[in-house]
């Protein structure tokens, strides 16, 4: 997208107002900071994630965590699904940064979550507002939270809680394995490897073979859509649009975890074909193109910078989990690029330490936004580069992956 697709934008993001205009024009002349040590970006994005959880301090959301800053709303209501998956980043920088009370702030988001939980078992989706229907994805990334709440944190309500979401969704899945009901735009997509992933976790950590069994079948039928580049084809938002780096990245997670696991080299190696196609079209800079189509042709001129911090971890996390070491490098250089697009010294509270949708901010993806989630994975990503872990840990119940 250039100035002239700017310019065509519509009004509602209001890019002329003072607060604004300074970030547009930012990145229309292409101004970009210096890179700082791991630490001086970690905890930026840290103190951003604790003052989103800030914000809603007395409102009925409260102890969640803001979906975000918009030119359009502003502050956003907090998200059920990304604050389930920000309490695991919490509990890791309470540690790397030796900073306890962010495990009171986690522990917050764990009641949320368990405020919200519905009768059925799912969680709420969207913000949760009355009206809201679960999403499948949404609910799975809730049960990250759980998880983290029962293995790290010693709670008891949490693994009840999302064995009883598991079971919501073990019971909207197909015959084929594959979630067609309560998905995001009404359409199946290979993605939900990431909600796999907790819910096979909870199975193995409960001994429920019914969850067991229910990720199997969703992953392996996420393997059928995978081409022979490694791309996921029934991985967009929206069907016949070429998928968001974004949720490339999550597809890849999905099968890496659950692999690891299962100790099933299928799902590893589908997680490695794929992310070894992404390096190779990887810029020098660290750059990748917001959207990719079979083939790793970029169908996109702008940066999903959460895509990017997401293939950061998940090359990391390879390197780790499969002796991939060769993909560190361009961990580091996705790092490198994120950094030179994460404003350290930025006046305006909404700004300083978080992380775009896209670069430039008018791209494609959460445009015009600074999504929590975008702020989650780069602390993620900064984490595991600077003390070789995985965030979250590995449970005890994962057994050496054999490679047929």
């Amino acid at each position: 997208m250039n100035l002239t697709d700017l310019v065509r934008l519509p009004i509602r993001y209001k890019p002329w107002r003072p607060r604004h205009v300074g970030l547009v024009w930012g990145d229309v002349l292409g101004k970009t900071g210096a890179p700082q040590p791991h630490e001086v970006h970690l905890r930026a994005a840290i103190d951003w994630l604790c003052r989103a959880q800030d914000v809603r301090d007395g409102q009925a959301d409260a102890g969640g965590v803001s979906a975000g800053w918009s030119f359009e709303d502003g502050w956003l209501p907090s998200y059920p699904e990304t604050t389930g998956y920000i309490i695991e980043t919490l509990l890791a920088a309470a540690k790397v940064l030796q900073r306890p009370e962010l495990v009171a702030r986690a522990q917050r988001m764990i009641d949320w979550e368990l405020s919200i939980q519905l009768p059925d078992g799912a969680f709420p989706g969207h913000f949760g507002e009355a009206g809201s229907r679960p999403v499948i994805f949404n609910t799975g990334q809730i049960m990250h939270g759980m998880v983290a709440g029962h293995t790290q944190l010693q709670r008891p309500e949490c693994l009840p809680a999302a064995v009883r979401a598991g079971h919501w969704l073990a019971d909207q899945q197909d015959d084929d394995g594959c979630w067609r009901k309560f998905e995001h735009n009404d359409t199946p997509h290979v993605y939900n490897t990431r909600a796999a992933w907790p819910l096979l976790a909870t199975g193995l950590l409960a001994g429920d073979k019914r969850l067991v069994h229910a990720a199997r079948r969703n992953l392996d039928w996420a393997l059928t859509q995978q081409t022979a580049c490694g791309w996921f084809a029934t991985n967009a938002f929206v069907p016949g649009r070429a998928p968001f780096t974004h949720t490339i990245a999550y597809a890849i997670r999905g099968f890496l975890e659950s692999g690891v696991l299962l100790g099933d080299a299928r799902y590893l190696d589908a997680a490695l074909e794929a992310a070894r196609g992404v390096a190779a079209v990887q810029r020098a800079d660290g750059w990748l193109a917001g959207t990719y189509r079979d083939g790793w042709v970029p169908a996109a001129r702008y940066a999903c910078l959460t895509g990017v911090a997401q293939m950061s971890l998940n090359w990391t996390r390879l390197a780790q989990a499969a002796g991939a070491e060769a993909l560190r490098a361009h961990a580091r250089t996705a790092l490198s690029y994120l950094k030179t697009n994460h404003a350290l010294t930025h006046a305006d509270p909404a700004v300083r330490g978080g992380i775009a949708g896209s670069a430039p901010i008018w791209g494609g993806y959460s445009r015009f936004e600074y999504p929590n989630w975008a702020a989650k994975f780069f602390a993620d990503a900064l984490m595991m580069d600077l003390q070789d872990i995985a965030i979250p840990p590995v449970p005890d119940i994962a057994p050496r992956v054999h490679h047929g």
